[in-house]
C-alpha cells in the first residue's frame, strides 16, 4: 500500500488564499451587478409602499375608533337623558300620588267629621227626649 503524499503546506496555503480571493471577487462582481441593484430598489419601493399602506390603515383605524367613541358618547348621553326624563316622570307621578293621597285623606276626614257630627247631633236629640 502506498502512502498519500499531499501537497506541501505552502502550496495548500496559497491554494486556500486563491480560493478565498476567487470567492471575494465573485461576491464583489455580484454586488456590482445592475440587476441586483434594481432588485434592491424594487424591494425598497415595495417596502416603502407597505409602510405607507400600514400607516394609512392605522390612521383610518384611529378615525374609525374616534367615530365609534363619539357614537358611544352620544348613546351614553341619550341614555342618561332618558334616565333623567324617567326619574322626572317618576317624581311627577309620586307627587301626583301624594296629592291624591292627601285629597283622599281630606275626604275621609271630612266624612269622619260628618259622621261624628251626626252622632253628636243624634245624641243631643236623644238627651232632649224628643
Amino acid at each position: 500500500m502506498s502512502s498519500y503524499k499531499g501537497l506541501d503546506p505552502k502550496q495548500r496555503q496559497s491554494d486556500a488564499a486563491a480560493a478565498k480571493k476567487a470567492m471575494l471577487d465573485k461576491f464583489r462582481a455580484a454586488s456590482q451587478d445592475p440587476a441586483i441593484a434594481q432588485k434592491l430598489a424594487e424591494r425598497a419601493a415595495v417596502n416603502e409602499a407597505r409602510l405607507r399602506r400600514t400607516a394609512e390603515r392605522e390612521a383610518a383605524k384611529k378615525v374609525q375608533d374616534a367615530k365609534l367613541a363619539e357614537k358611544a358618547a352620544r348613546a351614553a348621553e341619550a341614555a342618561a337623558q332618558a334616565e333623567r326624563e324617567a326619574e322626572r316622570l317618576e317624581a311627577v307621578a309620586a307627587a301626583e300620588k301624594g296629592e291624591q293621597a292627601a285629597v283622599l285623606e281630606a275626604e275621609q276626614k271630612a266624612a269622619r267629621d260628618a259622621r261624628y257630627a251626626a252622632r253628636k247631633a243624634a245624641k243631643k236629640v236623644r238627651r232632649r227626649g224628643y
